[in-house]
């Protein structure tokens, strides 16, 4: 883990409440897809976010940056970059990363901008020779929320190991997807085959506690289920 300073690229808005923050690092970052960095606000004032950009993007780091109204914790970090125009962060971090080395299909499981960790861990599989299947489930309450949702549809169509499964609380009326909790959809589909997959779940704690135990039930190995989350419920 290195501390390194970091210049404000660019910052996009995604959808009405999660922005894009492109950085330029002060030295090249080696890490693995699916780890995180810290946003150094203070000396005992550390956030965490995933990465989202790939490993081979040493001089570049993608994050995506939930600030709902009333979210200090996120949009203190959006103002200071903005008015600062850089940032000091730590990383890498983390030990939930992509198993390369896994001979068992995926599952990934993003609830709201969790997908940034799944991001990561896709564009690594996809850009790989690895020809296991991949599945992503990603939740959120609106269509809005899921940001890359076209971009998400079309790489299902151009990799054929590769499936989407997007799940809305509340749905358009021409929604052909699921709908409700998104670790319902994964259950609905694999509950009786869970130990065959390794499982990479970022969101909520609240929602990762439940896919813990939940999966756990239904015969997925703990050793099979990845989310630094976990360290901390």
């Amino acid at each position: 883990m290195s501390v390194l300073r970091c210049q404000l690229s660019r910052m996009s808005a995604l959808s009405p409440n999660v922005y894009r923050v492109e950085l330029s690092p002060s030295a090249p970052v080696v890490f693995h897809a699916g780890q995180y960095l810290q946003v150094v606000m203070g000396e005992n004032d550390k956030r965490p976010f995933s990465i989202a950009s790939m490993p081979a993007e040493q001089n570049r780091i993608e994050l995506h940056i939930g600030a709902e109204p009333g979210n200090s914790y996120a949009s203190e970090v959006l103002e200071k970059l903005q008015q600062d125009g850089e940032i000091s962060v730590e990383a890498p971090l983390g030990v939930a990363q992509y198993r390369a080395e896994s001979k068992r299909p995926v599952i990934l499981l993003a609830g709201g901008t969790g997908f940034s960790y799944t991001w990561s861990i896709l564009q690594q599989h996809l850009a790989s020779t690895d020809p296991r299947p991949v599945v992503m489930y990603w939740g959120g309450r609106t269509l809005q929320d899921l940001y890359f949702h076209e971009q998400l549809e079309q790489l299902a169509r151009l990799h054929e190991n590769f499936s989407y499964r997007p799940v809305l609380e509340s749905p358009p009326q021409d929604w052909r997807y699921d709908r409700g909790l998104v670790h319902h959809a994964v259950l609905a589909e694999f509950k009786d085959q869970l130990a065959l997959f390794d499982v990479y779940v970022a969101g909520r704690f609240e929602m990762v506690r439940v896919v813990r135990d939940e999966f756990e039930q239904h015969g997925l190995p703990r050793e099979q289920l990845f989310g630094d989350a976990l360290s901390f419920i």
